[in-house]
């Protein structure tokens, strides 16, 4: 049926059980799997603890502490497949909005089933989806398993 499912995991509790679901459907199918997780383009304004905020996209410690902080999401994620048996991949996408890495991925992957959650940290925009799913919903032109 699904021959490659791309996760996708923001680190919130919930992603997790959307992981959950993903390698569990992609153990019984026997399925590859990669895990993705996006990292949004830095807003001018914002603000670290570190008191980063305009020019911090350009310095040379921007990319490393955005892929810093992915790991912390990606590893904990190809730690809990790899304990199930399951060999998986793990992309980091930058600077992108959520759906668009997520969309970019499964086509540069082949995917042909994303599963994702309908609200992460990202916070609620929508009353029954979080914003990002409801546009991959929208623009995705495979499958899309939403878990709630």
């Amino acid at each position: 049926m699904y021959k490659r499912i791309l996760i996708a995991t923001d680190g919130s509790e919930l992603a997790a059980k959307g992981l959950d679901k993903g390698l569990e459907l992609a153990k019984d199918l026997g399925a590859e799997v990669d895990i993705v997780t996006v990292s949004e383009p830095w807003a001018v304004g914002m603000y670290d603890a570190m008191g980063w905020s305009v020019g911090y996209m350009n310095s040379p410690e921007y990319k490393a502490d955005r892929e810093k902080s992915a790991q912390e999401i990606l590893d904990p994620a190809k730690a809990t497949a790899t304990a199930q048996g399951l060999a998986v991949n793990t992309v980091h996408v930058l600077d992108k909005y959520a759906a668009d890495g997520i969309i970019d991925t499964a086509t540069e992957r082949s995917s042909d089933l994303i599963v994702m959650t309908s609200h992460g940290r990202r916070g609620v925009t929508r009353v029954l989806l979080g914003s990002q799913t409801a546009e991959v919903l929208a623009r995705s032109t495979i499958p899309v398993l939403v878990i709630r």
